[in-house]
């Protein structure tokens, strides 16, 4: 028997860290952006014990400032590129600046210097993924999913998917409807 499941990764991570957070005893508040406020200190031993909790699922604790600079990044930009509404509305660049508080340039930079690739190819790569999504789940058309992703044109979605991926979107369509045909969970 096979058992199909979808899930989201942003309520598990969130169950997750109020589990283990709450097995600590002590007051947090889990912001967006991959951050936990808490109204004391966290002691070295409780930061210690959470580590060690989280790490077996997979949630790193950042340190290094520039990692947690970059990971707000990505969140932000995931968070943007998920929302139909949000995402034809915003510089990407004006976006990052006002959700942050840092000039683009040093956001860029810092990027940049972490993960060795560029803001721009980490949001096409988040943009690639959520064109797959909607392929798979959504049986939109490629001009509804080139408009809710604000591409130019359906030409330039396809060249894109194309350059990253190595297939076009109908390629892409083609396999998934046929792994459906034949009871294959893509």
């Amino acid at each position: 028997m096979t058992l199909n499941i979808k899930f989201d990764y942003h309520t598990i991570c969130k169950t997750i860290l109020k589990e283990q957070l709450d097995k600590l005893g002590v007051a947090y508040t889990i912001h967006s952006l991959g951050e936990i406020k808490f109204s004391d200190n966290l002691s070295a031993d409780h930061k210690n014990e959470l580590r060690k909790a989280l790490e077996k699922y997979g949630i790193e604790i950042l340190d290094n400032p520039q990692n947690v600079l970059v990971q707000r990044i990505k969140d932000a930009i995931t968070t943007l590129v998920n929302d139909s509404d949000k995402a034809g509305k915003y510089n990407i660049s004006t976006y990052l600046s006002e959700t942050l508080n840092y000039s683009y340039a040093h956001l860029s930079s810092v990027f940049s210097e972490v993960t060795h690739s560029s803001i721009e190819n980490f949001i096409i790569l988040k943009k690639i993924d959520v064109v797959k999504h909607l392929i798979m789940d959504k049986n939109l058309t490629l001009t509804e999913i080139a408009h809710r992703l604000n591409y130019s044109s359906v030409a330039h979605l396809s060249a894109q998917f194309k350059k990253t991926t190595g297939l076009t979107p109908s390629s892409f369509q083609r396999i998934i409807k046929k792994r459906k045909e034949k009871g294959i969970t893509p």
